[in-house]
């Protein structure tokens, strides 16, 4: 997990891309809002979903592997819901446990 939230960091502060990262290890009411945020089809058959998890705004954008493939298809900012052109402040919100 820990890997996968520093790519996701790693790529937003390459590109000066801004974005808010919510700890859900330490703060139960991230914590909540993750849960209450991550649509029924997207949670995992048991348990709760996994960070990172990365929203624009309230609006659910998917999981590191969405990011992931989204980024491989050079398609990041579609996938992040931005029409800017890299350089530009957006604002992204990453669910994420920090160890």
């Amino acid at each position: 997990i820990k890997k996968q939230q520093q790519d996701v960091l790693g790529f937003l502060e390459a590109n000066k891309i801004e974005f808010e990262e919510k700890d859900i290890a330490a703060n139960e009411e991230n914590r909540k809002w993750m849960r209450e945020n991550v649509p029924e089809d997207s949670r995992p058959a048991s348990g709760n979903p996994l960070p990172p998890r990365l929203f624009n705004d309230s609006r659910y954008l998917g999981d590191y592997e969405a990011f992931f493939e989204a980024r491989e298809n050079n398609a990041v900012y579609a996938f992040l819901g931005l029409t800017a052109p890299p350089g530009s402040k957006v604002g992204v919100l990453i669910s994420h446990s920090k160890p």
